[in-house]
């Protein structure tokens, strides 16, 4: 049987760890992430794939949905995304928010892309977008804010999160191609339970997703940018 002091040195170095790194058990619940009037959001979601995390809120009054989507780059120069499609299941025509940073002290860069057919185009939205920054948070993680308008009624949206490769002077670099690169997109209930396919959830009230007669989604598409192919 171990001595006392033998469990009081594991009990300690075991302490030590969680103190160094955060990072390893943090979940959506545990992030301080507040909404752009400075309240949390109603909900957060523990993504199932790439260690992401959104939290949402949905206000049915005026149709807005605010997010903050939370994910690490993959390395110091890299870049995450967020996304929804407002008009169909496929990767063309969906609508992704893309975050990456911009040296040390200084607010990440957050760029709107409308995607049409295989490219991917730096422009206007095809739906109404507002609130949109990027912050930099502890662990090397970025945070994506936006509220998007969508359409009146619609009981959810599809989704597609990523982490992609390196940002060369504002171009975008290829992301890995493992499993969880390829499988990170899921339904979205704008209300009733929350569903993403695994991981975790906090949803108090009523808020989550819910597949609707509109499925509104984002597949898997392949997106050339400059000569370099980028995998949702």
């Amino acid at each position: 049987m171990a001595s006392r002091s033998s469990l009081l040195l594991i009990l300690t170095a075991a302490s030590f760890v969680s103190i160094i790194s955060p990072a390893t058990s943090q979940t959506c619940s545990t992030q301080n992430v507040l909404s752009a009037e400075k309240t949390p959001f109603q909900t957060c979601l523990d993504l199932p794939e790439l260690e992401s995390y959104l939290h949402y809120t949905y206000n049915a009054t005026n149709s807005s949905l605010s997010v903050a989507f939370v994910a690490a780059p993959s390395r110091s120069d890299g870049w995450i995304a967020w996304a929804i499609n407002p008009t169909a299941t496929t990767m063309s025509g969906s609508q992704a928010f893309l975050a990456y940073g911009s040296g040390a002290g200084a607010p990440p860069v957050v760029k709107t892309y409308n995607i049409t057919g295989h490219n991917l185009t730096e422009g206007k939205l095809a739906f109404d977008f507002w609130n949109l920054r990027a912050e930099a948070l502890n662990g090397g993680r970025i945070a994506i804010f936006a509220t998007v308008k969508v359409p009146a009624g619609a009981g959810s949206v599809n989704q597609v999160w990523q982490i992609g490769g390196n940002v060369t002077n504002g171009r975008v670099g290829v992301h890995p191609f493992s499993p969880p690169n390829l499988n990170s997109r899921a339904v979205l209930n704008l209300t009733g339970t929350t569903s993403t396919g695994g991981g975790g959830s906090k949803t108090p009230g009523n808020a989550g997703w819910m597949v609707t007669n509109v499925n509104l989604g984002v597949n898997l598409g392949i997106l050339v940018l400059l000569g370099t192919i980028i995998i949702f």
